[in-house]
């Protein structure tokens, strides 16, 4: 498996995606460049994705400016430190407050490992990240796309992926999660790429900014 570390890890899994779909060689001449978007593995870029979780990218950047100032750093032990107060005042929901709890915890007491995760096959890494309540599919793909570099994750429960891939393939309706998954299938091994693709064609060609986590 040949992880995603570079620019030019994207750029060969483009020119692989265009000769696996040949749809997609007009999706990659309007999506303009393609950002790599990488994270480091660990708590603090977890927490990044938990933040951005149904919220608009202004909006997780925000919060995220709050918890870092409030918090001091982005540690299980910064984040545990928090009171509920802190918490509201911040802008984390009751829900979101708890996940971030829950997960410090749960790699505090050395019940989860990020890094390990991240050498694991998607479907053990997937099974690790959900066991922890509030960390979804969505959460679990996206920390896999960006934290590990898995090349062959496709978060089809993202609305902006959605709404790319039916405007992108002239679909009439947007596709649910399990269609957008089916359609997904043919991108295969390069799925992490095209993820990317999709969300820099929503971005400029939607005009609406559609990266899904923080950078840095």
């Amino acid at each position: 498996m040949h992880m995603i570390r570079t620019d030019a890890d994207v750029a060969a899994g483009l020119v692989d995606l265009a000769l696996l779909d040949a749809r997609l060689f007009n999706v990659i001449d309007k999506a303009g460049p393609v950002p790599l978007r990488r994270l480091a593995p660990g708590y603090r870029g977890l927490a990044g994705i938990v933040v951005a979780q149904m919220v608009s990218r202004a909006s997780a950047d925000a919060i995220w400016r709050r918890l870092e100032e409030t918090a001091g750093d982005i540690t299980p032990h910064h984040i545990l430190g928090l009171s509920d107060e802190a918490c509201r005042a911040i802008g984390l929901s009751r829900a979101k407050a708890g996940t971030l709890r829950r997960t410090a915890e749960a790699v505090d007491r050395g019940e989860l490992d990020l890094d390990a995760v991240c050498r694991m096959d998607a479907a053990a890494a997937a099974r690790s990240l959900t066991a922890i309540k509030g960390i979804g599919r969505w959460t679990a793909d996206v920390y896999l796309l960006f934290c590990a570099g898995h090349p062959d994750i496709f978060p089809s429960g993202d609305i902006a992926l959605q709404n790319a891939v039916a405007h992108a393939l002239g679909l009439a309706v947007r596709p649910s999660v399990q269609e957008l998954d089916r359609i997904a299938e043919s991108w295969s091994p390069w799925r992490g790429v095209s993820a990317r693709l999709f969300w820099a064609y929503y971005a400029r060609e939607m005009r609406r900014e559609a990266a899904p986590v923080l950078e840095g």
